[in-house]
Order: C-alpha cells, then sequence, then structure tokens
C-alpha cells in the first residue's frame, strides 16, 4: 500500500531562486521542522547518486537518516528516496515560472507502508499533509524574506545542472 501527499503554494520569486533555497541542504532546518541539521556526505552539490544525511529529531528522539538524491533537473525537479521507519519512501519538488515572476512549487511524497504503519494510512497521510504544508509555507516565506531583501540565495550548494539518476 502507497500513500501520497502533495502540498502546492505559489512563491514570488523566479524558479532559479526558488531552487537555489530548496537545494542548499544546510538550509533544510529553516523548513523542515524535524531536521536540526542536513549536509551532502562527501560535500559538493547535490547531484543524482549523492547522499543527503541529516540530524533529525521525530517521536522523541534524535538520530540520523539519509536520503539519496535520484534525480536533479535544474531549475525544476528534484527527488530523493529513503526510508520512513521500515518503508520505503521517496519525496520531491518540482518548480514551474508562473506569472509576474512567482513560482508555482509542488513537494510530493510517497511511502509504501509495510508493518504498523498499513494499520493507520489515513492518519499518517493526514500528518503527512499537515507537515508538508508547513514546510511549503516556510519555504514560501523564506524566498519572498530573501528576494525583498536583494537575494534568495545566502548559502551555494544548489546544483547548476544535472540529470535524472
Amino acid at each position: 500500500m502507497t500513500i501520497r501527499t502533495e502540498s502546492r503554494i505559489k512563491i514570488t520569486g523566479s524558479v532559479q531562486e526558488v531552487w537555489a533555497y530548496v537545494c542548499d541542504v544546510g538550509r533544510w532546518p529553516e523548513w523542515a521542522p524535524t531536521v536540526l541539521e542536513c549536509w551532502v556526505r562527501g560535500g559538493g552539490p547535490i547531484q543524482p547518486g549523492s547522499w543527503v544525511d541529516q540530524r533529525a529529531k521525530d517521536l522523541g528522539r534524535t538520530h540520523g537518516r539519509s536520503q539519496e538524491v535520484t534525480a536533479v533537473e535544474a531549475p525544476g525537479h528534484v527527488a530523493f528516496a529513503g526510508r520512513m521507519g521500515r518503508s520505503a519512501s521517496r519525496w520531491g519538488m518540482e518548480l514551474e515560472p508562473a506569472d509576474d515572476g512567482q513560482t508555482d512549487a509542488m513537494m510530493w511524497i510517497e511511502i509504501d507502508l509495510t508493518g504498523v504503519m498499513r494499520a493507520v494510512p489515513g492518519l499518517l497521510k493526514g500528518s503527512l499533509q499537515r507537515v508538508s504544508d508547513r514546510e511549503m509555507v516556510a519555504i514560501k516565506a523564506a524566498v519572498e524574506s530573501a528576494t525583498r531583501g536583494g537575494s534568495a540565495a545566502r548559502g551555494g550548494s544548489a546544483p547548476r545542472g544535472g540529470a535524472e539518476g
């Protein structure tokens, strides 16, 4: 059984500005509530086949977790695969230009439920939806604040190009 959520939001800022922010994994703790620290294993930009490592806190405990970068198509699509508990999971961002220098952004999450997670798919899906909706609002606020201040990306780890992996 697979569950999927999608969160959509319109962001005042160019696709490139949103892309730079989302791909700067060191800034993920700014918008992802369970991420305490995040980095690309071995350094450098994200690219297909690279791994993103995190120190995370959820369900009251701090732990490490890793996600493989599965696709990078600058500046519109990035995807990751990892695990949520014992269940395989995938997530990504899709960015498209909209009117007046805005960006239509969509975050999707898919989880192949196994074990105890199969008992509560509706509860889990609702919780994921609420978290990803909050994450998108935080991404919007950060990009729009930086855009008003003159620069959407303070960091510099966003990939310049790429291909599917």
